[in-house]
């Protein structure tokens, strides 16, 4: 039973560590770096090449707010912080939820993932480059998608706002949430000891029946 478990959640934050790690490899590139030696001349701020197809870009823009570009008023190092925050109670959300529905688990998965992505951004890319003190780097968005000219409120658009494979993570993960909304668990019964006891015995039937 344990062996299960270990193996499923070690699958789970296998593949937001990877996830992660394509972030802040895309991000970087994007941006440049200068490590070890080593130097890649990134994009400069604003550039915009043409990417895949008519209607997406590579398009290079900093923003110091959550997703999307969207603005925080609150304060850029609270936000900081509740990122972190918000970072360990998935982890540890996703090693309770083991048992239950397995695209719940990889919704909130890729929540993980996004969070911890641009989490980095705010956290250390102020100081990795020399730009802003620890907790106040801006979140790099490189990804950009057309859409058809829209007019709301008195603003004008012209593309969907500019996002990063963390943002997408975080979408995805929320569509996940949305369409499995059923199989999300009562969150009281989830940290109670009895609802612990009955998804640990559902594990060790299933796992008995597949040796037998």
């Amino acid at each position: 039973m344990n062996n299960n478990k270990d193996r499923y959640n070690l699958a789970l934050f296998t593949i937001a560590i990877l996830l992660i790690l394509l972030d802040q490899l895309t991000k970087i590139y994007i941006k440049g770096f200068n490590l070890f030696g080593y130097s890649h001349i990134g994009m400069m701020l604003g550039d915009s090449y043409k990417g895949i197809g008519e209607y997406i870009h590579i398009t290079f823009v900093e923003n110091p707010g959550m997703a999307f570009g969207i603005e925080f008023g609150a304060g850029k190092i609270f936000l900081s912080l509740f990122s972190i925050v918000a970072s360990y109670m998935l982890v540890w959300l996703l090693i309770k939820l083991n048992g239950y529905n397995i695209f719940i688990r990889i919704a909130f998965t890729l929540i993980l993932a996004g969070a911890t992505g641009n989490l980095v951004d705010r956290v250390f890319y102020g100081v990795f480059y020399g730009e802003s003190p620890l907790f106040y780097g801006k979140v790099v968005d490189f990804i950009q998608v057309d859409i058809p000219d829209l007019n709301f409120l008195g603003l004008h658009y012209t593309h969907f706002p500019v996002f990063n494979v963390a943002d997408s993570c975080v979408s995805v993960g929320v569509v996940l949430l949305i369409i499995f909304n059923t199989y999300i668990p009562d969150f009281p019964k989830l940290f109670s000891k009895k609802e612990q006891t009955t998804i640990s015995s559902n594990i060790e039937e299933q796992s008995n029946s597949e040796i037998n």
